[in-house]
């Protein structure tokens, strides 16, 4: 998609901003990625990262950036032996990673009304 988008707008002053509109339009709808609880969750394909074109994967950042990192890094610091059993059942892992999905989702739409609401100022002046 970026090398057609390279090659379809040339070199025009307004070449690389009509690049950057069209390059956030397309990626806007593509699916966000859920956190969930594997021990709750049966269909083994929604372990599978697309993009990478694996199996299973886990993402996690920082455990200084966000919630359900710290919970990850705790999760796989217990299941390698590294410290002791998290004391929450399956089903309350998986309400905070419910709980962080809807925080997810509530930040994304709030990004984007926002880039709107510039976007129409700007287009008005």
């Amino acid at each position: 998609l970026q090398k057609s988008l390279n090659e379809i707008f040339g070199v025009d002053k307004y070449s690389r901003a009509r690049k950057e509109v069209l390059t956030y339009m397309f990626s806007r709808p593509m699916q966000m990625a859920l956190y969930f609880c594997t021990g709750v969750v049966k269909d083994e394909t929604l372990f599978r990262h697309y993009a990478l074109n694996v199996p299973f994967y886990t993402h996690f950042t920082s455990p200084i950036r966000r919630y359900a990192d710290i919970i990850v890094h705790r999760l796989l610091s217990a299941s390698l032996g590294a410290s002791s059993p998290i004391k929450m059942e399956k089903e309350d892992i998986q309400r905070q990673a419910d709980h962080c999905n809807d925080r997810k989702m509530a930040s994304k739409r709030v990004q984007e009304l926002s880039g709107d609401l510039f976007f129409s100022i700007f287009v008005r002046v």
